[in-house]
């Protein structure tokens, strides 16, 4: 028998099955259509490939202020590591003096401090001060990420 011969006569049984063998109340019907929803969604998921992918990155977070002269001075750094390094790395900058409980949860001590973050979330490495690029991309190197090759 062909597979479009099996699947004809399966479909006609189905449906067969579900006229006769359903009771007044419909109950065994329902249950059908309950599990053939169940599936096609259990289909769909595996299937759906419109949604992306979330992509951990290794981080790097800044905290700082506006009005503080390091932070001031490590913004344009900040912000070229995060042109630069787009997809590779993600650079959070935090002002600690707009929203202090993100100091608190990060348990600063001085600003500006980065903290520098595998893409599990790990802390890898804490520095407090000004840090120039030079000396964060070196840090990044030591700790098995040398975004200037574009490994990581």
């Amino acid at each position: 028998m062909s597979k479009v011969t099996t699947i004809i006569l399966l479909g006609l049984l189905a449906l067969s099955g579900t006229a006769c063998g359903a009771d007044s109340s419909g109950a065994k019907t329902s249950k059908r259509k309950d599990a053939a929803k169940a599936i096609a969604k259990k289909t769909e998921a595996k299937t759906d490939t419109t949604k992306p992918r979330e992509v951990k990155l290794p981080k790097l977070v800044d905290l700082g202020a506006n009005k503080c002269v390091p932070c001031k001075m490590m913004a344009p750094i900040l912000d070229q590591l995060e042109k630069d390094f787009k997809g590779r790395m993600d650079v959070v900058v935090i002002d600690v003096w707009q929203n202090s409980a993100e100091g608190n949860k990060y348990k600063i001590r001085v600003i500006p401090t980065q903290i520098f973050y595998s893409p599990e979330g790990k802390e890898l490495f804490r520095h407090e001060g000004f840090y120039s690029r030079e000396d964060m991309l070196k840090k990044w190197k030591e700790l098995g990420y040398d975004f200037e090759k574009g490994d990581q």
